[in-house]
């Protein structure tokens, strides 16, 4: 399904900041810019703000308070690690961020466990054919976690 463009690192920090209001949670942002300070580039040379394409690279880590946890690093390259109590997704696109969180929020996402091969696993479905699921690895589970298990 296609998800509304986020053209920026900004757009998208706007748009979480709109379903934390519409979900009641607070939110804190932190903002990396420049080649220097951004995770991924570790080879710029110190104090050097743009890339060596003369781009301005924006990171941002937003962190929502409520249950569940849960912490959205958004990468410049239009790619975002989020984690759901412990659990990581990793390179999740940009574009997808706000059905991700409605869906975590709105009471979609659920834990579905095997017991062979023994294993848990938080799944969380996007309108459309859209799924993630990522391993639970932590031996112990949030209360969200255990709650939303089926």
């Amino acid at each position: 399904m296609d998800h509304p463009a986020l053209p920026s690192t900004e757009a998208a920090v706007t748009a979480i900041r709109t379903i934390a209001a519409d979900h009641g949670l607070a939110m804190t942002v932190t903002h990396d810019i420049g080649a220097d300070q951004t995770s991924r580039r570790t080879s710029a040379a110190p104090f050097e703000a743009l890339d060596p394409d003369g781009s301005l690279p924006h990171e941002a880590l937003v962190e929502l308070t409520g249950s569940p946890t849960v912490s959205i690093r958004i990468f410049p390259e239009a790619d975002a690690l989020i984690t759901v109590d412990l659990v990581e997704f990793h390179d999740i696109p940009r574009d997808t961020i706000p059905a991700f969180l409605r869906s975590v929020y709105g009471g979609l996402a659920y834990v579905k466990s095997r017991f062979f091969p023994p294993g848990l696993w938080l799944i969380v479905p996007l309108p459309g054919d859209e799924t993630y699921k990522e391993l639970i690895t932590h031996t112990t589970m949030s209360s969200w976690l255990a709650r939303n298990t089926r």
